[in-house]
């Protein structure tokens, strides 16, 4: 979503203008017509996307290569359906729009139905499919409300931060270091938030009701928040929602900008396609760590040591390729899906300056993501999406937690230059 016209002069303006367009509220005409495509973009981009499944296919077996094509394929809906999960969440709060969030849940409740089917058969090309849980405490409170606060300062979420960088959001590029960073400081203190803090058990409706019984309580909760946003809405009448410049017609596909429902249907399928072909569903921040400690490691660190890594699951990655890593290739993926997405939208820029105030919200954004990701047990993408659809009562507590650091987070983002929305009768 973005902001085409804005008529407060100053710093905190050009500030605004620097914001991905991926992750700012939006008022006003829609339907503008995109520019041309950048065809020596979009070049480069399937040279990138052909190398890198080359690359995927020597160092892992069919089914990761067939991970690394979803990736591209998530990287291309994300921009094309500018799904924000941030801005829907803050519009949400701010002024009351909540049709970011009935986009959601449409998701939500595609990908649980979804990944019933899948998980309940006990199959998938890689092997038996797992969902994600993780355990109810302390650090799951911390880290998601961490999480709240750092993507409405950091100006994108975890999936946002990634099709951002591929469409040249260089300021983004500042949250993604945010992000690596803080998942290192998470690495260094993995012990105390696993072995001092206080952690309860993983709770999964589907083992204590069965998938008919989960996926009922699932469908049922998601419509009762569907209606509840109505009832904001109607209550605080917010401004409408403006989409991006889009081709017409069935050039649409191709060159965005897709409507929210589209994009959420078809964000759900791609999930549950991970699922089947990776037997896990789709995660981002995993990564992060991985990435940083390989880089460490360059400079003789000797990360393996730390208890961190010491979990088998975790020394596997670490001792392995990155492009054999399944998160890794998910997000490599995702990045290389959003240059081509957006050079065919015509929409591909890199921004050269970046205002300092901005700057310093990406990265610390960005920090705190990364810690809460890990503390959290999973992102917007891990816990929220991919934790609710595989009916793990953390994803609810993740969110609704997240919201609570989503609130913070508004009041926090003037202190970088960045502007919240404002209600329909205060727009001129």
């Amino acid at each position: 979503m973005s902001v085409t016209q804005d008529r407060r002069p100053g710093p905190l303006v050009r500030a605004l203008r620097e914001i991905p367009a991926t992750e700012r509220a939006a008022f006003g005409p829609r339907d503008r017509e995109a520019p041309p495509p950048q065809w020596r973009v979009v070049a480069v981009g399937l040279v990138l996307a052909v190398l890198f499944l080359i690359g995927v296919s020597t160092v892992a077996p069919a089914t990761m290569v067939g991970t690394a094509a979803l990736g591209l394929a998530l990287g291309f809906t994300l921009f094309h359906s500018r799904f924000g999960f941030t801005s829907g969440w803050r519009q949400l709060v701010a002024v009351g729009q909540g049709a970011a969030i009935r986009a959601h849940m449409l998701m939500l409740g595609t990908a649980a139905v979804l990944f019933a089917v899948i998980l309940s058969s006990g199959f998938a090309l890689a092997g038996e499919p797992r969902g994600f849980t993780s355990p109810i405490g302390i650090g799951l409170v911390v880290g998601s409300f961490l999480f709240g606060v750092g993507m409405q300062v950091g100006g994108s979420c975890a999936s946002g931060t990634l099709f951002a960088v591929g469409s040249g959001q260089s300021a983004i590029v500042l949250t993604l270091f945010g992000f690596i960073v803080g998942s290192m400081f998470a690495v260094l203190t993995h012990t105390f938030w696993t072995e001092t803090v206080p952690r309860g058990p993983s709770v999964n409706l589907a083992e204590l009701l069965g998938y008919p019984g989960a996926l009922a309580v699932t469908l049922l909760a998601l419509t009762t928040i569907t209606v509840v946003t109505w009832v904001i809405a109607r209550r605080r009448t917010p401004p409408p929602v403006e989409r991006p410049p889009s081709a017409r017609g069935i050039a649409r596909v191709l060159r965005g900008s897709w409507s929210m429902w589209a994009g959420a249907l078809v964000l759900a399928v791609l999930n549950a396609a991970v699922l089947f072909v990776s037997a896990a569903p789709w995660g981002v921040t995993a990564a992060f760590a991985l990435w940083g400690s390989k880089f460490l490691e360059l400079f003789g660190a000797d990360v393996a040591s730390w208890a961190y890594w010491q979990v088998p699951a975790n020394a596997q990655a670490l001792a392995g390729p990155v492009l054999a890593d399944r998160v890794s290739n998910l997000d490599v993926g995702i990045m290389i899906g959003a240059l081509i997405a957006s050079a065919v939208g015509g929409a591909f820029v890199l921004h050269r300056r970046i205002p300092w105030k901005l700057a310093l919200g990406a990265v610390l954004g960005g920090i705190a993501m990364g810690y809460g990701a890990r503390l959290a047990g999973g992102c917007n993408i891990g816990a929220y999406f991919s934790g609710i659809a595989s009916f793990s009562l953390h994803g609810w507590i993740w969110a609704v937690v997240a919201l609570g650091g989503t609130w913070v987070g508004l009041r926090l983002r003037p202190l970088f230059g960045l502007a919240n929305p404002k209600p329909a009768d205060s727009l001129c």
